[in-house]
């Protein structure tokens, strides 16, 4: 039997034996977000095709499968897919300025000698790519974050439901305080250990540390963890507050949710 095949049925027992129906919908979202990918993939090479909403409407809908096909309808899951399509609209404007003002966009001198007996004239933006591959970075850290605030937020205001919003909001952004290192150093790690083959690379080229840092391919990287930690830390508050909101509007009894 392949390997990867073997791996792939060890992660579904783990996940299944663990989360149950939960664990089974979280396996087979992955396969969907694969999916997704190959048609991101796949449409991003139409030269008439705008990358960067292409991207915007892929996220969302991510967002949106990870969101309520896993943890179902309701409140919570409401308030952090309202929290994370609006951070990542507002994380988007910030991407494409940082994205052309460092000039990430395209290949660095490190790929010239692959890449020079291929032309590159196939009628694709990569200054837009460089924003996709961005915002595509950014979303797993920014549903994850939405999610782990909303979640204690309504447990704390099934426990008091006469928390008020002020009270609720402050304690949401605790939740935020208290998850902000462990994520940033999972962003940071995540991205590190994945282009550690890059940073060897440097090492065998005997880049200097100006060098390297002014390396296009080692700014992309700066970049997509830097605003992959922006969008992390502004969708906390954004979290707190709707979901606060939400949670202490006054509504009819026959309306509430159970």
């Amino acid at each position: 039997m392949n390997s990867l095949v073997v791996l792939a049925m060890l992660l579904a027992i783990l996940m299944i034996g663990l989360g149950g129906k939960k664990g089974l919908r979280s396996f087979i979202t992955l396969f969907i977000n694969f999916a997704l990918f190959i048609v991101l993939l796949f449409f991003m090479n139409i030269p008439e095709v705008n990358p960067v909403i292409l991207t915007m409407i892929i996220c969302i809908i991510i967002s949106f499968i990870n969101l309520f096909y896993i943890n179902g309808t309701n409140t919570m899951t409401k308030t952090a897919f309202a929290s994370t399509v609006f951070t990542t609209l507002l994380l988007s404007g910030l991407i494409l300025y940082f994205a052309n003002a460092t000039f990430i966009q395209g290949f660095g001198k490190e790929e010239t000698e692959e890449l020079s007996m291929a032309s590159l004239r196939i009628g694709i933006d990569f200054s837009k790519v460089a924003v996709a591959v961005i915002m595509m970075s950014t979303i797993g850290a920014i549903t994850d974050a939405s999610i782990a605030i909303a979640s204690p937020m309504k447990e704390m205001h099934q426990l008091k439901p006469d928390i008020d919003h002020k009270n609720l909001f402050i304690f949401g952004l605790s939740i935020g305080k208290d998850i902000i290192g462990t994520s940033m150093n999972t962003l940071f790690f995540a991205f590190v250990g994945s282009y550690l083959a890059l940073l060897i690379l440097f090492s065998d080229l005997s880049y200097s540390w100006s060098e390297m840092i002014n390396s296009k391919i080692f700014s992309g990287e700066v970049v997509t963890i830097a605003c992959s930690a922006i969008g992390l830390i502004a969708v906390i508050p954004i979290t707190a507050f709707c979901t606060s909101y939400v949670l202490t509007k006054k509504t009819p009894p026959s309306q509430q949710e159970n």
